[in-house]
């Protein structure tokens, strides 16, 4: 089996060098056997392994998450049904974020309209109003 450095490693796998050790550091990848002058070596399985964590990070899985999915990957007791699971709690986060940024869109383009775009900031209707509900906020 060949065995990598860590600079082929994050070039294999679209990454630099710091995120490598960064996932060393927090335990997503396995701290590799260092070569009689000191290298770190890598299997070619270290490359998927990293290319899996950037897929769940663009996915929305947080480093915590990962872990989880990592461990129940190794898990032979695990069964499909519990990743799933993980999957669909990811998912219905998902939508709850969709929906708090449709609210927050809808709330801002009732602002927006407010303004007509002429006359000085200092009497612009829309920071009226965006003033107004900061106070709200602070109650």
């Amino acid at each position: 089996m060949e065995m990598l450095s860590i600079g082929h490693v994050a070039r294999r796998a679209g990454v630099g060098v710091e995120t490598v050790l960064f996932y060393e550091r927090e335990r997503l990848l396995e701290e590799p056997p260092r070569s009689a002058s000191g290298y770190r070596q890598y299997s070619e399985q270290v490359v998927k392994q990293i290319r899996f964590i950037k897929c769940m990070q663009q996915l929305g899985f947080s480093l915590k998450e990962i872990m989880e999915l990592l461990i129940l990957r190794v898990d032979e007791q695990t069964s499909c049904e519990q990743v799933k699971e993980r999957a669909e709690a990811k998912i219905a986060e998902v939508e709850r974020k969709i929906d708090e940024l449709q609210s927050m869109r809808q709330a801002l383009l009732q602002v927006a309209s407010l303004c007509t775009g002429e006359g000085p900031g200092s009497r612009c209707p829309m920071l009226d109003a965006l003033d107004s509900s900061a106070e709200k906020v602070e109650r």
